[in-house]
Parts: C-alpha cells; sequence; structure tokens
C-alpha cells in the first residue's frame, strides 16, 4: 500500500530520531571510558605507600591525586592491574575505595631566588612561617644530567676554609666530593664550615637534611643565621618525621635548585645530609611496595638512585653559561666500616672522599679528617698556586709521620733524624687542627702552612701552636698585605715571597713567646 507525503515524513523523522541516539549513547561511552582512564581506585593503604587499580595511561613517576582530600603521590611501580604509589602527604584520611586522578605531571620544585634564605620542604612549601614561597619558575625534581660534551673541567678551587682541606684534599667547583665517617665525628660540621667560607664568595649554597632529626636540623639553621650565612643558603628539610617519600625526592629537589643556579651561570654548593638515610627510606618504599629485599634489587637500585642524582652535578661549558653544582654527599658508616656496599658506591660515584676518623675525634684532633684514607681525585688542579708549593710535599710527609708515630711506640730509643721527624709531624698535626666556625682565608692557611713547613714551629711547645697560629696569620695580614692578596687571586708564590713569609712568621712567634722562630 503506497504511503502518502506525511506517512513518509514521519517514518524519516523517526528514524532520525534512532540515529541521533544512538550517537548520543556512544558519546557518553566514550566520554565515559575516556574519565574512568584518567581515575583509578585505591586497593590498599599502608604507612607511606598506596596500591590502586588504575588509572589506566598513568605514566612512572607521575604525579597523582587521591581521595577528596586530595592527597599527592607518585607512581612509583606500574603494572598492567595494578599501580603501586608513594605517598608525599600524610596517609591520614586514606581508604580502600577513594579515587586516585591523574595530574599528566611530574613533580615540580619551585626555584629562583626567593627560595634563597628560606626553609622549604621538598614539595616547595614554607617550613620557617614566613609565608608562601614565590618562586618565578618551577622545573621537574628528577632531570636528565647534563650531556659529557656539555661539560668543562673542572679547575677553579672551592675553597672550604679548613687547612686539612683545602691544603691535602682540595675540592674544586664542580666536584662531588664524598664525606663519611661513623655517627658523631662531625661530618655536617666539615659540612657547615664549607658553606660559611663561602660568604661573598656568589657562591649559592643549598643545605638538605633528609631523615634527620628537626631539633638537629634547628641547630644547623641557628648556625648559618648567626654567621650570616642564611643570606646565601637554602634549606630543603625532609625529617624523620616525614613520609618515607618525601625522603625520597628531597635530594632532587635539591639537586633541582642548584642546577637552576648554575643555569644562570653562577656557582652553587649542595650538601646532602645523610644519604644512608635516604637509601634508608628508599629501602622501606621497596619493601612496602613488594619489591625483593635481596641482592638483586635493593643495592642495585641504591646504586642508581644515588648515581642519576650525583651526576647531575658538574661545571658546565663557557658557552653555556660557565655556571658549576659542586655536591657534597654525606653518608654514615658503622664501626669504620668503609668497605660496605653503600660507602663504596658512593665512593665509586664520587670524585674523591673525605674521611673522618672516630680515633681522631677521640683524641681531640679536630677537624677528624684521617688524611692517609681521603683522596680527591681532582687533586691539586683545583689548587690556587701557593698552595703548590706549600703543600706538594705535607700530605705523604704527614702519612709518613702517622705510620712512624704508630711504629715508635714499640720501642725506646729513636735515632736524631726520627726524634725530629716526629717533633715536625706533631707540630703540623697540631696546626691543622682548627676549631668550628673558624673558617680561615686561603692566604692565611698558606702562610702557616709555610711557616711549619720551614721550621719556624720547631721550638714552640705543642700546646702553644695554636697562639703561635694566630700570631702568624695577624703578622702577614698587617705585614703583607699586597702578598696576601695576590696569593688569593691565583699568583705562584715565588722564592722571595716564600721568604717575606718565612722571616714574618719568625717575627711573629719571637715576639709571641720570645724564643723560637
Amino acid at each position: 500500500m503506497p504511503t502518502t507525503p506525511s506517512q513518509e515524513t514521519d517514518r524519516l523523522r523517526n528514524a532520525l530520531r534512532q540515529g541521533l541516539g544512538v550517537l548520543e549513547q556512544a558519546q557518553e561511552r566514550v566520554a565515559f571510558q575516556a574519565v574512568y582512564s584518567e581515575v583509578g581506585r585505591v586497593v590498599t593503604v599502608s604507612a607511606g605507600v598506596v596500591t590502586s587499580d588504575g588509572p589506566s595511561g598513568v605514566k612512572s613517576m607521575e604525579l597523582l591525586e587521591i581521595g577528596k582530600s586530595r592527597r599527592r603521590g607518585l607512581a612509583f611501580d606500574v603494572a598492567e592491574d595494578r599501580v603501586g604509589i608513594v605517598l608525599l602527604d600524610e596517609a591520614e584520611e586514606l581508604s580502600a575505595g577513594d579515587y586516585v586522578r591523574r595530574t599528566g605531571e611530574v613533580l615540580q620544585v619551585p626555584v629562583g631566588g626567593s627560595a634563597v634564605g628560606r626553609i622549604i620542604d621538598p614539595l616547595g612549601l614554607p617550613l620557617d612561617g614566613r609565608g608562601p614561597v614565590r618562586a618565578s619558575q618551577q622545573l621537574p625534581a628528577e632531570r636528565p644530567a647534563p650531556a659529557i660534551l656539555d661539560r668543562a673541567p673542572v679547575e677553579e678551587p672551592l675553597q672550604t676554609g679548613l687547612k686539612v682541606v683545602d691544603a691535602l684534599i682540595p675540592v674544586g667547583r664542580g666536584q662531588r666530593e664524598l664525606i663519611l665517617g661513623d655517627r658523631q665525628t662531625g661530618k655536617t660540621a666539615v659540612a657547615l664550615d664549607a658553606i660559611l667560607n663561602q660568604k661573598d664568595t656568589g657562591v649559592i649554597c643549598i643545605y638538605c637534611g633528609v631523615g634527620k632529626r628537626v631539633s638537629a636540623v634547628a641547630r644547623v639553621v641557628r648556625d648559618l643565621q648567626r654567621a650570616g650565612a642564611m643570606d646565601y643558603t637554602a634549606v630543603v628539610l625532609a625529617s624523620e618525621e616525614d613520609p618515607p617519600g618525601r625522603q625520597f625526592v628531597a635530594p632532587y629537589a635539591a639537586m633541582t635548585i642548584a642546577e637552576y643556579v648554575m643555569s644562570q651561570g653562577k656557582d652553587a654548593l649542595v650538601i646532602f645530609d645523610d644519604l644512608t638515610r635516604h637509601a634508608r627510606a628508599y629501602r622501606e618504599l621497596s619493601l612496602l611496595l613488594g619489591r625483593p629485599p635481596g641482592r638483586e634489587a635493593f643495592p642495585g637500585d641504591i646504586f642508581y638512585i644515588h648515581s642519576r642524582l650525583l651526576e647531575r652535578s658538574t661545571h658546565m661549558r663557557d658557552d653555556l653559561g660557565g655556571g658549576s653544582v659542586t655536591a657534597l654527599p654525606i653518608i654514615e658508616t658503622e664501626e669504620q666500616n668503609i668497605s660496605a656496599y653503600i660507602p663504596t658506591n658512593l665512593i665509586s660515584i664520587t670524585d674523591g672522599q673525605i674521611y673522618l676518623s672516630p680515633d681522631l675525634f677521640r683524641k681531640g684532633i679536630l677537624p677528624a679528617v684521617d688524611v692517609g684514607r681521603s683522596v680527591s681525585r681532582v687533586g691539586g688542579k683545583t689548587q690556587l698556586p701557593a698552595y703548590r708549593r706549600v703543600a706538594g710535599d705535607l700530605r705523604l710527609a704527614y702519612s709518613q709521620f702517622e705510620e712512624l708515630e704508630s711504629f715508635s711506640r714499640f720501642g725506646t730509643r729513636l735515632d736524631e733524624a726520627t726524634r725530629k721527624t716526629l717533633d715536625r709531624g706533631r707540630r703540623v698535626r697540631e696546626i691543622l687542627k682548627q676549631p668550628r666556625r673558624d673558617t680561615i682565608p686561603a692566604s692565611e692557611q698558606v702562610a702557616v702552612l709555610h711557616a711549619v713547613n720551614e721550621g719556624a714551629l720547631d721550638d714552640i711547645h705543642l700546646e702553644d701552636i695554636a697562639k703561635a697560629e694566630q700570631a702568624i696569620r695577624l703578622r702577614v695580614r698587617k705585614e703583607l698585605p699586597e702578598l696576601m692578596q695576590s696569593i688569593e687571586q691565583g699568583e705562584k708564590l715565588t722564592d722571595e715571597d716564600a721568604e717575606a713569609i718565612r722571616k714574618e712568621a719568625s717575627k711573629a712567634v719571637y715576639e709571641t713567646f720570645g724564643y723560637g722562630g
């Protein structure tokens, strides 16, 4: 039966409605699937970590938001059916079934001048009660290390102000020098003296506390404030009370701030205090996420996370700004065992180590640097030329003295040459002692070391060595200002200069004690 025009119109209208309905349903399904792919559900919650069934498409180390409180976490383990998430916030208010949302971003750190003088956490949040950190830029916490061809040789010194370090174990700008030793041997003190000595040098310092007590970091900040060092120092803190995730990302955040300084053509010094606790935090996360704790997992991972951190410190080529990042990581040993796994890892990654001996510490020899076990693989290339004249043979002679002293305890009679070697060595050891927070300019270090090398202190009683040192420093500062300035500017020490220092040192000793010199 033929249809009328009106019936045909109704039929077409109904078909169009059905087609539009099918299209709308398809769009809804696509939209639902797209939203669902960006959202997952929490399956388990434990101390510091969360596991979820999504979101699908999440990338490793992507920043995620969890629950209504929008707790932050990093996608650490990404598998087909689960995502292991490391929490950067506390796990309070989180429970199974909470949503996990993608942000499409990685962890970013605020950088710029606003971070200097502040105490912040690894996420850039203020811990000093002085309001938000207003940074001009944010950079990823983890970034690739600079390419080999972009780097320049390490040749410019970074003076620590410590005679035993600057003369015998020199550190250069762009170097990675490990500080290691047992507990309570003065590792942090050496690093802090290095920060204090950067005043008026243009070097920006970053102190990173990992897993330390808040009271310990408060003492560090107090010392920096008293010396006026907070004017050029930023403090990044993840205390022992913070989640292990924050402790894990803290060194990378500090390194990012240092890299920003380097990108501006400036020099940065970053202290990691300490990487032992950093390794423990990572191991805790690994175990909570179900990773195998055996030798095939934990130690190999630790080497990787520390190497990718420390490889970022370097000295850039002049055409790329010429900036540098010098890293002084700190590691804690047990019972003087420097051949344990993590210490040997870091010894192989870094460009040398400063070893602090508990035996020297107990004897009151501070800083308790064991010269025989310490080394700088960059060496004299980073030293001021004047050091090379006075410190060239000092390290070898001092090490020989320590060996000779240990053997001399077994005998009662010593020949004259041995006795003189021991007497000179004891005076060298006394002159290398240095109180905390008493950093010394390079020129005065050179003068004092040259004086002891030339025998100007041979007749001085050991208990008077510190007083004689002060007299020599004051004398050369007053009588030889131009020579002191030329040493600081990198001029070589001529024979005439050396003789002038010896004469002034002898006069200072004689005027102070009435003998010697």
